[in-house]
């Protein structure tokens, strides 16, 4: 029974290792995900005027996302992020 599970382990690691380098190929940046370069270049710009981590960003765009949500502001806030190129 370990050996099936260590089979299945290497297996399942080939997979990812694939997976990341066709990501790495089509140009997209593993920020706790593969983003494309227009999304790292948002990325950027918030952590730069804001001082904020990698995890403060992610957070606190959940967090605002969130009350968008709860708030029935979801369209609202999509179409801000349309008109401003986002």
């Amino acid at each position: 029974m370990t050996n099936k599970n260590t089979v299945s382990a290497s297996v399942n690691a080939e997979k990812q290792k694939r997976f990341r380098e066709r990501q790495k190929a089509a140009g997209k940046k593993m920020v706790r995900g593969y983003v494309t370069q227009d999304a790292m270049r948002c990325h950027e710009e918030i952590r730069e005027k804001t001082g904020w981590s990698d995890s403060e960003v992610l957070s606190n765009s959940l967090r605002l996302t969130y009350a968008a949500y709860k708030c029935g502001q979801i369209r609202l806030l999509n179409e801000w992020l349309k008109d401003q190129n986002r």
